[in-house]
């Protein structure tokens, strides 16, 4: 018995499209800024404890708790306020995109009434000594990081608010949902080296 090949038919070729343009260009910001914040936390890891003054990381600081609780908690706001634009639910993506630029907003609150303490109260600089250098630097940066995500945050608010947003702009509040999460994601290793590591492993007594 002879088996006869029959043709099989070609499979359907799908057409390649070029990528949005929108995420690459927000992968290669994320990329590039993870190399900017990764200098600066060698920088901090490196000059840990090395001050010959005070005030030391273990005399001062106290970790921020409630504020980190409250950024790491909008990257979970921000998903919600997502998954409701994508569903064509403006009124609950107003919801949860506010309560985001508020958890944001309090955050970089706090972070201005710590370091009008630790300035004016507790005497730490960015030139009082090394940590003081670094603290600021490191911080600083990550708060400049904030401002940014919270300006972006609030045009995308108030876009909302006057009924021009809808569903077709969800890619571009998707990406600046990523750019949020790069941010907050980053505060994690910030907060982890400057408020828990820090006090304990870069403890330096004054010289006698």
């Amino acid at each position: 018995m002879e088996f006869i090949n029959q043709p099989t038919a070609p499979e359907e070729e799908i057409p390649w499209r070029l990528p949005s343009t929108r995420k690459a260009g927000m992968i290669c910001l994320i990329i590039t800024e993870s190399a900017l914040f990764s200098i600066f936390v060698v920088a901090f890891i490196f000059y840990m404890g090395k001050s010959q003054n005070g005030p030391y990381p273990s005399q001062i600081l106290e970790a921020p708790w409630l504020a980190s609780a409250a950024l790491i908690g909008s990257s979970f706001t921000i998903m919600a306020a997502e998954y409701f634009l994508k569903r064509n639910n403006r009124a609950m993506f107003n919801v949860w995109w506010i309560i985001t630029v508020l958890l944001g907003a309090y955050f970089l609150g706090f972070t201005a009434y710590e370091w009008h303490d630790l300035i004016y109260e507790k005497h730490l600089t960015i030139s009082t000594n090394i940590f003081g250098a670094t603290f600021y630097s490191l911080v600083g940066l990550h708060a400049s990081h904030v401002i940014i995500g919270l300006v972006l945050l609030t045009i995308v608010t108030i876009t909302s608010l006057r009924n021009k947003l809808d569903h077709a702009h969800h890619e571009h509040v998707e990406m600046i949902s990523w750019y949020w999460h790069f941010v907050d994601w980053v505060w994690v290793i910030v907060f982890t080296l400057v408020y828990i590591l820090s006090p304990r492993y870069g403890i330096q007594l004054p010289p006698v």
